[in-house]
């Protein structure tokens, strides 16, 4: 059966390769049906994306955005779906997240030098362009100068959290991921969960802290992996969600949009969650209002 929904996808806005434009024509092509487009720390891309979608009008782009949290020893990525992308005091946060990314880029660039790594910061912001810059802008710049053969290369022994010229940089926890993703009307869902050291653990603490769903029908998965998540998912009473983590780097194997995902039912299920979020955050403001 063909997959018709893929709920993680990147653009130029943030760290993938592709202009949201490209992005949607790739995405028409293989067939897909419902989208969200879930950049790292910014909703610039989504207008674009809304033009482009005019061409293919059985297909729908749901407002979407990623944001990365800090938990001792280990970082939790959170998608948030239906986000009220247009809200001006979200936009003025997000602007805050991407200035906190471009000074983590340059330290990254000044520890790689000390390291014998030597790409210039230039070259890494030509990369990122109008977006967010991120770690696989700075591997690319690696890649073109010969330092790894694949953008993935450079992250075990430099980029990850782990490696040698990592740089942290300020960052929310879940739960405040959690609150803020619901104040602007959005779905949490804690993306690609087998990535976690304790997955398990953090996965129940998150559901008490108030995500909605979670990513079970992630490209890169195994089978084995996404049976496992479904499991949990339906343990927890999660919306189980999912797509390709589509970036378009350039990495061998990389998942094309539309691999694996959740099924249709899962759209109607953010939907409705979105609609009770919106009802509850308007009863919120009217009793504060009061």
């Amino acid at each position: 059966m063909s997959v018709l929904v893929d709920l993680h996808l990147h653009t130029t806005a943030s760290d993938g390769r592709l202009s949201p434009a490209e992005l949607v024509r790739l995405l028409a092509k293989q067939g897909l049906k419902q989208v969200a487009i879930s950049d790292h720390d910014t909703t610039e891309g989504l207008e674009e994306a809304f033009a482009a979608a005019k061409e293919f009008p059985d297909m729908r782009i749901i407002p979407a955005i990623e944001l990365s949290t800090d938990i001792p020893g280990d970082e939790v990525h959170m998608l948030g779906y239906f986000l009220r992308h247009e809200d001006e005091e979200l936009q003025t946060i997000l602007r805050q997240f991407r200035a906190g990314r471009l000074e983590r880029g340059r330290m990254i660039v000044e520890k790689l030098a000390t390291l014998g790594i030597h790409v210039e910061w230039e070259r890494v912001q030509e990369i990122a362009g109008e977006g967010a810059v991120g770690r696989p802008h700075i591997a690319l710049a690696m890649v073109e100068k010969g330092y790894c053969k694949e953008p993935k290369d450079a992250f075990p022994e430099y980029l990850g959290r782990n490696g040698l010229a990592y740089v942290e940089r300020s960052k929310m926890t879940p739960p405040e991921a959690v609150e803020m993703l619901i104040r602007f009307g959005a779905v949490p869902v804690l993306a690609h969960p087998a990535y976690l050291v304790n997955m398990e653990s953090t996965i129940a603490e998150l559901a008490e802290a108030g995500i909605v769903g979670l990513e079970v029908y992630y490209a890169q998965f195994s089978p084995e992996t996404v049976e496992q998540l479904a499991r949990l998912a339906s343990q927890h009473g999660l919306i189980p969600c999912g797509g390709s983590d589509y970036h378009g780097l350039g990495n061998e194997g990389e998942p094309l949009p539309g691999a694996l995902g959740p099924p249709l039912e899962t759209v109607d299920l953010l939907e409705q969650a979105a609609e009770k979020i919106a009802a509850a955050v308007g009863r919120q403001a009217r009793v504060s209002a009061e």
